[in-house]
């Protein structure tokens, strides 16, 4: 039979600049292309978001920065700036690498105990849909972490926030293959790179939420004389709630990528929720029979609900019957960190690992939102052998 792949040595990562939620409201509301009308939806949109701070690696965008030729922001005159798109993939490629590459290299090192090297990776999935260049950040880790040129390397871009679940399950699946694979999967999303002042609403909640942060693990069955904790990947389903594919979307313009993210989109979410969660636990009778009973809060102790938003976070959590408790690690998330894309669903996922109350055998539900509206839901399984059940 099979072994079960498992998602193992989680790593996240942020840039060094801290950015504080009111400062950066305080600079876009004071930008004098936008109105009245503008101004207060930024002061609701900041000040509801759920977010205390957020990290970029734009260096420049820190109240102590000295830039002698801005590009994002003049300080000075206290003005945001509108590079082109060219410009901004230009910082990603360099910023990106970089990330991408520590990343990567700190998953490999996370368990000083276990046997797995650089030699054991068979295959590296990249994550992002802030930036492009080629050849690409698979191909940066495979050179900079010395793994075999043989390495199978795939990249998932421009899918959005939901893009890492996908790659889990693209990994889990070339486990199931190949017994003996060990998958690298990286994401790295640099969005405040695309941040710019507007008069559009969806704009303005895109510009209060979104920020910068890296992602990475390792995906394999094969077993290793470790205890460190991780998460069986049990089961993966897809859902699209296709009233929202206009809600929540992602283009390219000359002044950066353009986000489309309406106020629509927390009630759309919590009217298809039930839909999108039935399907991921009809494999195990008891997990379907709770959640057709409403009791499926009590028999899966943690929830990794990507943190779109506080408004998205407060909808499912209405909708499912979740405790407060449960909802813990995405807003903390949130609150710390912001939106970090298709990274962010990651973060919430060590946090729950990092929990002293997490235990072995504990059931994970895991859900990411994105273009579409597409959610993207997983079944895990807590491998904790250090962590007893009470």
């Amino acid at each position: 039979m099979t072994r079960p792949a498992v998602l193992r040595s989680l790593q996240t990562i942020v840039p060094d600049t801290q950015l504080v939620q009111e400062d950066v409201r305080d600079v876009f509301a004071a930008q004098p292309d936008i109105g009245r009308l503008a101004k207060r939806i930024v002061s609701a949109s900041f000040n509801g978001s759920g977010i205390d701070t957020r990290y970029t690696v734009l260096e420049e965008l820190s109240f102590s920065a000295a830039t002698e030729s801005p590009q994002f922001f003049d300080r000075t005159a206290g003005l945001l700036l509108e590079p082109g798109t060219k410009a901004r993939n230009e910082v990603y490629i360099r910023e990106a690498g970089r990330l991408y590459v520590e990343a990567a290299r700190r998953a490999l090192d996370a368990d000083s105990d276990s046997d797995i090297t650089a030699a054991d990776i068979t295959h590296v999935i990249t994550v992002s849909c802030t930036g492009f260049y080629s050849p690409g950040p698979d191909y940066e880790i495979v050179r900079a972490l010395g793994l075999r040129d043989s390495t199978r390397r795939y990249h998932l871009g421009f899918m959005g926030c939901y893009a890492s679940m996908p790659a889990l399950r693209a990994a889990s699946e070339i486990c199931a293959g190949d017994p003996d694979a060990v998958v690298l999967v990286v994401s790295v999303e640099l969005c405040t790179l695309h941040l710019r002042s507007s008069d559009d609403p969806d704009m303005i909640i895109a510009t209060s939420l979104f920020a910068d942060g890296a992602a990475a693990g390792i995906v394999t069955a094969r077993t290793f004389d470790s205890d460190v904790p991780g998460l069986v990947l049990d089961r993966f389903h897809t859902a699209l709630i296709p009233e929202g594919n206009k809600d929540m979307a992602w283009t390219i313009g000359d002044h950066g990528f353009e986000m489309v993210l309406s106020t629509a989109v927390p009630q759309l979410i919590g009217e298809h929720i039930h839909d999108a969660l039935r399907p991921l636990y009809v494999g195990e009778p008891p997990l379907a029979e709770a959640f057709d009973g409403g009791s499926i809060s009590e028999q899966i102790t943690h929830w990794a609900i990507h943190p779109g938003g506080r408004s998205i976070l407060d909808r499912v959590e209405e909708k499912l019957g979740l405790t407060e408790q449960q909802l813990v690690p995405a807003r903390e998330t949130l609150r710390q960190y912001g939106n970090m894309s298709s990274a962010t669903v990651l973060f919430v996922l060590r946090k729950i690992l990092e929990d002293a109350s997490t235990r072995n055998g504990d059931r994970v539900t895991a859900v990411a939102f994105g273009p579409g509206l597409t959610a993207e839901t997983a079944l895990l399984t807590v491998v904790a052998p250090g962590r007893r059940a009470e």
